[in-house]
């Protein structure tokens, strides 16, 4: 059995396979012009609906063809009653016209929950899917700490922490405009600050689990003199003892086995050896980012469980 998965976010287009063993996911980033800080929503679903064409071609031409048995697709960012943005519309248009031309179901999730199942999957923890831990979901739109339980073939992540204002990928995207580095700039900052060698930081207040980004922003942009690499070391360690902090608060709250990591923020370096001394769990950084792989590793357990 082999079902096909569609996500588009507001950062990336991506479409994957998977057989219940093995999964194929073909992504690429939305095109942004330097010195932006993203797309307007009409402007991330047009790319989108242009997209989505060459890339199934791609997935299709590595893998060869495939009867296909399902179709799942990310619907919204969150499992959340209101959660809504326009660009998951062209993933679903597209999943719900080719069900409908090869009559098999759909089934939909959401973008975070997508991610959970991906970094679970791709790191070889499938187990915690049938077990409460912690998950944190770092990207460009959302810096969410949740406590993720199990919804029959799939997950319920509840927000338990996170930022106040901005997002850890808001953070680094306009630390790289001030660098003059490209959109995302995630992997650019990572590189930059392996060759720094100050070790200053502004210490992120954390209340419990809550943290606010927009202070760290400000901070980065006062401490800037012309060196790229320590001001992009300087902003990541602002960021990242937040996020460990608020993790090690969250742990004696919720002593649970492990907290994954999700998002293209959780693809950072530095994230990582931070994280060293924490039941930390990180997956490849390819699927750390935007993918559709989870989405696809959910749809095959939704239609097992179906029976269908």
């Amino acid at each position: 059995m082999t079902v096909l998965a569609f996500d588009t976010s507001n950062y990336t287009t991506s479409v994957a396979v998977f057989d219940g063993e093995q999964g194929h996911n073909v992504s690429r980033l939305l095109d942004v012009e330097q010195g932006s800080l993203g797309l307007r929503q009409s402007d991330a679903l047009f790319a989108h609906v242009k997209r989505l064409p060459e890339l199934t071609d791609r997935l299709f031409s590595d893998i060869g063809a495939v009867p296909i048995d399902a179709i799942g697709v990310s619907t919204r960012p969150r499992a959340v009653e209101g959660s809504y943005m326009p660009c998951f519309l062209a993933g679903e248009s597209q999943a719900r016209v080719l069900a409908a031309a090869l009559g098999v179901p759909v089934y939909p999730f959401s973008h975070q929950q997508g991610h959970i199942a991906a970094s679970l999957f791709s790191s070889e923890h499938m187990d915690l899917m049938e077990k409460p831990h912690l998950a944190w979901h770092l990207s460009g739109g959302t810096t969410e700490l949740l406590y993720v339980t199990p919804e029959g073939v799939n997950v319920h992540a509840e927000r338990i922490g996170g930022t106040t204002d901005i997002s850890a990928g808001q953070l680094i995207d306009r630390t790289g405009k001030l660098l003059g580095l490209p959109f995302p700039a995630g992997k650019h900052l990572d590189a930059l600050s392996a060759g720094a060698a100050d070790r200053q930081t502004f210490r992120v207040k954390v209340h419990d689990t809550e943290f606010s980004l927009s202070g760290v922003q400000n901070k980065v942009e006062q401490y800037h003199a012309g060196n790229a690499a320590e001001t992009a070391a300087y902003a990541l360690r602002c960021l990242i003892g937040a996020i460990v902090t608020a993790t090690k608060n969250a742990l004696r709250e919720y002593p649970v086995e492990a907290v994954v990591f999700a998002g293209g923020v959780a693809s950072n370096s530095m994230l990582r050896s931070a994280c060293a001394g924490l039941p930390a769990v990180f997956c490849p950084p390819q699927y750390a980012t935007d993918n559709a792989l989870g989405t696809a590793v959910l749809t095959w357990r939704a239609h097992h469980a179906a029976g269908l």
